[in-house]
């Protein structure tokens, strides 16, 4: 009786161990540090789709404004087109820029100055 032997696909290297690998990459988002310290503004800009009403219940949510603060910055968009409603670190006017958006109003991070 003959032995039949295995077929195999591919090559098998005896002895294989795992592959080596190079040393991973790591890779750090690096901002220069006059961006990290300037003041950031939080601006909203004006939309023609939010009552006005629940931009001023936006801005008390999300600043913590007194009612009549929160009005006076709802009329300056609504008059002015847009309004600077927070200025102070990167991270922080990042969170409200973010927080704004889920309200689905038009806010954008800028450089004070």
């Amino acid at each position: 009786m003959a032995q039949s032997a295995a077929i195999t696909p591919f090559p098998v290297t005896k002895n294989a161990g795992p592959a080596t690998l190079d040393q991973p990459t790591i890779e750090r988002e690096t901002r220069p540090e006059e961006d990290l310290d300037l003041p950031w503004q939080v601006v909203v800009h004006n939309d023609p789709v939010n009552l006005m009403t629940y931009v001023t219940m936006v801005f008390q949510r999300v600043f913590g404004y007194p009612r009549e603060k929160a009005e006076r910055h709802m009329l300056e968009v609504h008059q002015k087109g847009r309004s600077v409603l927070w200025s102070g670190m990167r991270e922080r006017a990042e969170l409200y820029v973010q927080q704004l958006h889920g309200y689905l109003l038009l806010a954008t991070l800028e450089k004070a100055g």
